[in-house]
């Protein structure tokens, strides 16, 4: 079948990987007809490559500091996803407290992923300013990420068996100061964004996805859910001890940037409540079990999928093991495949070459989960 690209009319242009607008090493072939995108075509390949396949050559303890890099913004869902596979092919039943510190972990790692996302929002379309705070305000988090692992952002902290090592002396005050930094900056943030009139002509009614395309491409996350769509693997099917917090799906209507917006901005009061929730409750007792020799580990023969809500969605493991030191087979489920190849290329025909970046960053997309 001919293309119906007129090459007399179209200008065909790479859009990243060295563009401040990409969300990552990646890059966007765009043809463009005016300032009208004509077709787009996603390309990987620049960063992080073969996690599976690296996964399957390691010993199963090995595995533990490597699959954090799969996502730079957000490496702890990958480490709860693979200790959680871990312990289901195993056996293995971590204690209390161990299960209300991961998701502790899980709920800073997503505070600090919308803080910049959504600072990253507004640098889109000029805002500077917001894209600073963003940055500014997820350091904070990362300051309480350092502490508790000493690692800024891979963290290698969530292993199989509980965690690495428990809380820090004092460390419940350190993050109620940070959570009240951040709520007081968030008052600035939200007179910047949301009630300027350049945000909103710039992303409202742009990026739009019609309700059909939602089950048709399998979207999720604050994408699914900005067009109205409950999907939270937190409330669909918990995990660790998300069924004893009290907290609602956030959704809005529109299915634009706009809406994207507005979900991780009631994400990030979403996720201050449950790290409150959780330093309210937290129990004592050890934070992980014993393992056996990690030099000689069989992991039992079996298959099993886990998967958490990372910032960006539904985030899967499948994990396959034949009885051997390592596993057999590990393929990622991270939603930035479905988001950022399929969705995004059909979303950017016919957008105005002003909005390209705009609507990458309302997906937040992560490279490496496309690659991995």
């Amino acid at each position: 079948m001919k293309s119906a690209i007129d090459p007399r009319r179209t200008v065909r242009l790479f859009f990243g990987p060295q563009h401040p607008g990409v969300t990552g090493n990646m890059s966007v072939e765009l043809w463009v007809d005016g300032d009208e995108v004509t077709k787009a075509v996603t390309h990987v390949g620049y960063l992080h490559r073969a996690f599976e396949k690296l996964m399957e050559q390691r010993l199963w303890i090995q595995n533990f500091p490597l699959v954090c890099r799969i996502c730079v913004p957000e490496p702890d869902i990958n480490e709860a996803c693979y200790a959680r596979a871990v312990e289901e092919l195993a056996g293995i039943e971590i204690p209390p407290r161990a299960q209300w510190i991961r998701v502790l972990v899980l709920e800073l790692a997503r505070l600090g992923v919308n803080l910049m996302a959504l600072g990253g929002q507004g640098g889109t379309i000029g805002l500077g300013t917001a894209g600073q705070w963003g940055i500014t305000y997820r350091d904070f988090v990362l300051d309480l990420f350092e502490e508790l692992s000493g690692g800024r952002i891979y963290h290698m902290y969530i292993q199989p068996g509980g965690v690495r090592r428990d809380l820090p002396t004092g460390f419940f005050k350190r993050i109620d100061r940070v959570l009240e930094t951040i709520e007081e900056r968030l008052t600035e943030f939200d007179r910047l964004l949301f009630d300027n009139e350049v945000f909103h002509s710039r992303t409202r009614g742009i990026g739009y996805i019609p309700d059909a395309w939602v089950d048709e491409l399998n979207l999720v996350g604050p994408v699914a859910r900005a067009c109205g769509f409950p999907r939270d693997v937190r409330k669909d099917d918990p995990y660790e001890i998300y069924d004893t917090l009290d907290f609602d799906i956030v959704t809005e209507e529109g299915g634009d940037v706009y809406a994207r917006a507005v979900v991780r901005r009631r994400d990030i009061d979403l996720s201050m409540s449950l790290i409150r929730q959780i330093m309210d409750r937290m129990p004592t007792g050890p934070i992980s079990v014993s393992l056996p020799n990690l030099t000689r580990w069989r992991v039992p023969p079996g298959e099993v999928y886990t998967k958490v809500e990372s910032a960006r969605g539904e985030y899967g493991y499948y994990v396959v093991s034949d009885g051997g030191l390592k596993p057999r087979r590990v393929h990622v489920r991270g939603p930035s495949y479905v988001h950022g190849v399929t969705l995004l290329e059909r979303m950017l025909v016919g957008a105005n070459i002003a909005d390209v970046s705009n609507i990458m960053v309302s997906l937040t997309i992560c490279p490496p989960e496309i690659e991995r």
